[in-house]
């Protein structure tokens, strides 16, 4: 809710600085409580984040940790690699085979333009600070929700194991802008994945996502790219699957039935993996030797953007 570069920080949302001190926050706090409870005319979710803002920041060990954690920069490492950070214990488990840099293109355009906006030409120190990134506009910071919700899914799918491929930053050819986040072939189907994060609720409308942080027509987008690549590769597509924080959606799996011909759902990230292992609802499996045909028929197709 607070790590998306679209949304308010916990201090935007109680109101205060950032280098506040402990008594002013507190009382911040308390303000934000009256003013929004639901009792006394408020609005319940917007309560409700006032009440998770002071969870990560009310104490001096949750503030801490807080502050120093809410960056935005890749997870560290000696080499990332798209997925994680390498843990203590060497993790042996098979990955699922990958194509691409997941995020890759939007952070190239995040880095370019906020370095061209905040230090004109000047090397920034930290392109990634959080006071940084929240002062800067909101195209900029788009750019940069987009790379994190991408690397999300990626590592998602990663943990799959290798019954599963995917290609990240598809070209599409609908236009130079224009590219699938993932494609993703499972055993329950292939499908063309949207990684979104709009710092907020969504809800749809005619078959389009709507909401304050909503720009352009996404799933029209995503259901073109797919097409497009469908024809060129000559295969089936078993539907368009759009991921997007826990928080933003009411519930963990929406299905919209076709949408321009094409069946689409929508899915927070933490039911992603099953959806790929069950399948949209009404997608036609593949198996056997098609799954290898498949494959190979988008490795010869892909291009990455």
């Amino acid at each position: 809710m607070f790590d998306s570069p679209l949304s308010a920080s916990a201090y935007d949302v109680l109101g205060v600085d950032p280098a506040a001190d402990d008594e002013t926050l507190r009382k911040a706090y308390r303000l934000r409580l009256r003013q929004t409870h639901p009792d006394t005319g408020g609005d319940a979710a917007r309560f409700i984040q006032v009440q998770r803002a002071w969870a990560l920041v009310g104490t001096a060990e949750a503030r801490t940790a807080y502050d120093r954690g809410h960056g935005f920069a890749r997870e560290p490492g000696p080499r990332w690699d798209g997925w994680r950070a390498p843990s203590r214990r060497a993790d042996t488990r098979p990955r699922a085979r990958s194509y691409g840099h997941p995020g890759g293109r939007r952070r190239e355009q995040f880095l370019a333009l906020i370095r061209e906006w905040a230090g004109r030409g000047v090397e920034v120190a930290d392109p990634y600070d959080p006071a940084l990134v929240r002062a800067a506009p909101v195209e900029i910071r788009r750019l940069l929700a987009d790379a994190l919700a991408e690397e999300a899914t990626a590592r998602i799918v990663a943990d799959l194991g290798m019954g599963y491929t995917v290609w990240h930053d598809v070209a599409t050819g609908v236009s130079p802008d224009e590219k699938l986040d993932h494609v993703v072939l499972a055993p329950s189907g292939l499908y063309g994945v949207l990684s979104e994060d709009a710092g907020g609720p969504v809800r749809v409308r005619r078959g389009e996502l709507v909401g304050d942080g909503v720009a352009g027509t996404p799933i029209a987008d995503l259901v073109a790219g797919i097409r497009a690549l469908s024809r060129a590769a000559r295969v089936r597509f078993g539907g368009a699957i759009v991921v997007l924080p826990d928080d933003d959606l009411p519930r963990p799996v929406d299905d919209l039935g076709k949408v321009r011909g094409i069946r689409t759902v929508l899915t927070s990230r933490s039911a992603l993996a099953n959806l790929l292992r069950t399948g949209i609802p009404g997608a036609r499996e593949i198996g056997g030797n098609e799954i290898f045909d498949v494959r190979t028929r988008m490795n010869q197709t892909v291009r990455f953007a």
